[in-house]
């Protein structure tokens, strides 16, 4: 096992001559136009993409849950010509423009004919070429170069200077891929892309994760993933999309949620890959309220569904707790997708990468907490970054992104009050109740009452569903 050696600080170099968030403009109607922080070189309106289906698949269906039809969410989510000037005035994409990399359906079959190879993706690897192919990691359009890689591990930075989190790349062990290949990207069975590949490297995985996790550790689980999942060869180049993977659970494009979304209002997103307890549901409502937030408000309730650490919940099961929780609520001021994502547990990098994808979505601030993306080291039990270094760099990056950061109220429940913040229970001396997580874990197993101001029925009733008794 080696040893944890935590890098410098992960606080990202500053951009000499940056420039600077632009004020908004008020239009005709008095809805807010968001403007890009980039100059108008760049600039340009929304450019929303043409609604993508998503096919079921019956892999899961033992669990009772039926696949996702690509006709039934078309119908759901399909864009029309009013919901697109309407995206006019949303938050725009990161680089001023959302990125469709979807081919149509007369060039499907000649993308596929080009191809001389073919690749099996791998969970992660599936879900970063959905993100390229609807946009999510705008204004990518495809795997990173060797440049542009390099530039992002070392300073945060696409080469045109545009603020960048991770690198996104496609990794291989092959010796016969290379340079100039057009490859057809497979997804257990399906064909989901083509690739053009214009750059393989061997790269510096030590320096990678020193400078995007900033340990070399392989406790911390994307260090393991990085040295141990990915192949040792690097590939970039252009992405066309040809159908997005198949999921039980439907992951709505970013033109998609921006049709949902109100203009010219705040849209908060909340990021989280756990089931949602009481007290997340009492911080992202709340954040409704926060100073910095217009009346008016939505929260995009926005959890990653992807791989995450190997002890979290499935993300099939995740999927679940947030629907019915969805049902019981019915709050007017949400609304509800879920993103294909691979979990880095990156801490500061990941915040910005997270608020980079939320912006493509349409969000304008973004709820961010305590540690965020943490990770914890399996031998000493120590966290990876500081509680607050996370929040830190979001709120030092955040008007370059036009975005704003609502930190998370630090609540706890009362016996007397309920749900407070934690400075009012302390000074008021009100009774604090508290429940971890592992007693929780050991309640479900050994079916016990679960107390109602921890969790809501209707997740428990599918996390107990989902848990086999002790």
């Amino acid at each position: 096992m080696n040893s944890l050696l935590v890098g410098p600080t992960c606080s990202p170099p500053a951009l000499a001559g940056q420039p600077a968030r632009q004020v908004a403009n008020q239009p005709a109607g008095g809805c807010a136009v968001r403007s890009s922080s980039l100059p108008s070189k760049h600039s340009s309106s929304v450019a929303v993409p043409s609604v993508s289906s998503a096919p079921g698949s019956n892999s899961l269906s033992s669990q009772g849950l039926r696949p996702v039809t690509s006709c039934g969410r078309t119908a759901r989510m399909s864009v029309n010509a009013a919901a697109t000037e309407e995206l006019q005035e949303l938050q725009s994409p990161h680089g001023g423009k959302l990125v469709n990399l979807m081919a149509s359906a007369e060039q499907k079959a000649k993308a596929i004919e080009a191809c001389t190879k073919s690749v099996e993706c791998s969970d992660r690897n599936a879900c970063d070429v959905e993100l390229l192919t609807v946009g999510a990691f705008s204004p990518l359009e495809g795997f990173m170069a060797e440049e542009e890689y390099y530039s992002v591990v070392q300073d945060w930075r696409l080469k045109n200077g545009l603020l960048w989190g991770l690198p996104i790349v496609m990794d291989t062990d092959s010796e016969d891929i290379g340079v100039g290949d057009t490859v057809l990207l497979k997804y257990q069975g399906q064909d989901i892309a083509t690739f053009e590949i214009s750059s393989k490297w061997r790269p510096n995985k030590p320096l990678e994760a020193l400078k995007c996790y900033g340990t070399s550790s392989i406790e911390h689980p994307a260090v393991q993933m990085i040295s141990m999942e990915r192949g040792k060869y690097y590939l970039g180049g252009k992405v066309t999309g040809l159908e997005l993977p198949k999921r039980v659970f439907p992951c709505a494009s970013p033109a998609e949620v921006r049709s949902t979304l109100p203009a010219g209002k705040d849209v908060l997103a909340f990021q989280c890959r756990n089931p949602i307890h009481r007290a997340h549901y009492e911080l992202f409502t709340r954040a409704l309220d926060a100073p910095n937030v217009q009346q008016g408000a939505v929260c995009l309730v926005h959890p990653t569904c992807g791989p995450t650490q190997d002890d979290d919940i499935p993300g099939i099961v995740r999927y679940r707790t947030y629907e019915v929780l969805k049902e019981e609520v019915k709050n007017q001021a949400l609304r509800w997708a879920y993103l294909p994502y691979a979990m880095h547990m990156a801490g500061p990098r990941e915040a910005i990468q997270h608020m980079i994808i939320r912006k493509n979505y349409g969000c304008t601030h973004f709820i961010i907490g305590r540690d965020m993306a943490g990770s914890k080291s399996s031998v000493t039990g120590e966290d990876f970054y500081g509680a607050y270094e996370a929040q830190e760099v979001a709120q030092k990056h955040a008007m370059e992104l036009n975005m704003q950061t609502v930190p998370s109220l630090n609540i706890t429940y009362t016996e007397e009050a309920g749900y407070v913040t934690a400075d009012k229970a302390k000074g008021e001396g009100l009774k604090e109740l508290k429940l971890s997580g592992t007693k929780f874990r050991q309640m479900l197993r050994g079916g016990e009452d679960i107390p109602e101001w921890f969790a809501f029925k209707s997740v428990v009733d599918v996390l107990r569903e989902a848990t086999p008794s002790s």
